[in-house]
């Protein structure tokens, strides 16, 4: 008799530990904006600026490529530099945001190691006696 307790006790313990699960994966409407904190910290992360270049796949299957003029709460404003047509998109309108924007540090580290490139091949080329 304990056994068959015990059991159902489990049973019932496992079983509400799914439905509490999946209680707290939340609506629709909390993953679009969980979602939309992710690209407003991607899109804060490359900056603004022509050098901010982002590819935006949004939610309805169009695709924008160009650089990022602004970002604010809400919105950030999508430039294409070949047209110079500006769209302000929604954080909650992207789906995926793909982008680079090379920091300080990166460009400093890439110039040095071109220059250092550049010394030594001068120094094999001109070095001999």
């Amino acid at each position: 008799m304990t056994r068959k307790a015990i059991l159902l006790l489990l049973i019932t313990l496992v079983t509400q530990a799914s439905l509490s699960t999946l209680a707290f994966e939340g609506t629709s409407e909390e993953k679009i904006r969980k979602h939309s904190v992710k690209v407003q910290a991607a899109i804060t992360k490359l900056g603004v600026g022509e050098m901010a270049r982002a590819e935006v796949k949004l939610r309805d299957k169009t695709k924008l490529k160009g650089f990022i003029r602004s970002a604010d709460g809400n919105e950030f404003v999508l430039v294409n530099p070949q047209t110079g047509i500006a769209t302000t998109i929604e954080y909650s309108a992207v789906k995926q945001v793909k982008g680079n924007n090379l920091s300080t540090g990166a460009k400093i580290a890439i110039g040095l190691g071109i220059a250092a490139g550049v010394i030594i091949f001068l120094h094999l080329l001109f070095g001999r006696d």
